[in-house]
């Protein structure tokens, strides 16, 4: 079980606190999100060189696409957050 933090921007992971993903992204879209996330992730862990630092640009433009980095989820509008979870996002291959 994730425990979240009392205002639900972040969850608590052994102890650390992590950006918590943007509750308003919708379900089907965020389990998008999260096969693109983790495909990247897999690619970091087997490529290496200029590959390897397109995996992680991988990673981040879908972790950015959730709302785990780059400008807060609850500071940006509706419009902003729509905007954020709707761009394409490249797939590894």
């Amino acid at each position: 079980m994730v425990e979240h933090t009392e205002d639900g921007r972040y969850i608590v992971v052994d102890g650390r606190r992590w950006r918590a993903t943007d509750p308003a992204i919708p379900e089907e879209r965020a389990a998008e999100l999260r096969k693109n996330l983790m495909a990247w992730r897999r690619e970091v862990g087997k490529t290496s060189g200029a590959a390897r630092r397109r995996a992680r640009d991988g990673v981040q433009a879908a972790k950015v696409a959730l709302g785990e980095r780059g400008t807060p989820w609850w500071e940006q509008s509706d419009a902003d957050r729509r905007a954020r979870w709707s761009a394409h996002l490249d797939m590894p291959g």
